[in-house]
């Protein structure tokens, strides 16, 4: 993944996909809302991560689904304490299909958050970070 800064608080992010996309800060912050949050693309990588696998699940169990939403809330530490890391973080899968199975929802969720999302597993191992630098 490369981030690279279009100015302001604007970064765009850009992986081996390919595809990009920008985050930027509240105008409050200094931004231009030209993207989500970096806060609010973290929270929003765990929900599409959970959710392909969900969806990827329940076409092999041959349920039918027609809207898939899911709801992201994080609950982090106090405003004016930084860094304000989430304390807790809630996962609501609303799911709609024809002649859903609930146990086959259910299932498929406990195996994207048990064993095949990495952006769940990543934040509960708590991986270790390191940076470095260079000047030109």
């Amino acid at each position: 993944m490369n981030v690279i800064w279009k100015g302001d608080m604007a970064f765009e992010a850009s992986g081996d996909s390919g595809q990009s996309f920008v985050m930027d800060a509240y105008p409050e912050a200094g931004g231009h809302n030209l993207g989500p949050t970096p806060v609010e693309a973290l929270l929003g990588s765990l929900a599409a991560c959970s959710a392909m696998d969900v969806i990827s699940i329940l076409k092999k169990k041959q349920q039918v689904v027609t809207s898939y939403r899911i709801e992201v809330n994080g609950v982090r530490t106090i405003e004016g304490e930084w860094p304000r890391p989430f304390e807790k973080i809630t996962i609501k899968h609303i799911v709609t299909g024809e002649n859903l199975s609930e146990a086959a929802v259910a299932r498929s969720v406990q195996l994207s958050e048990e064993k095949y999302c990495t952006v769940m597993a990543t934040l509960r191992a708590v991986p270790e970070i390191t940076s470095t630098i260079e000047v030109r």
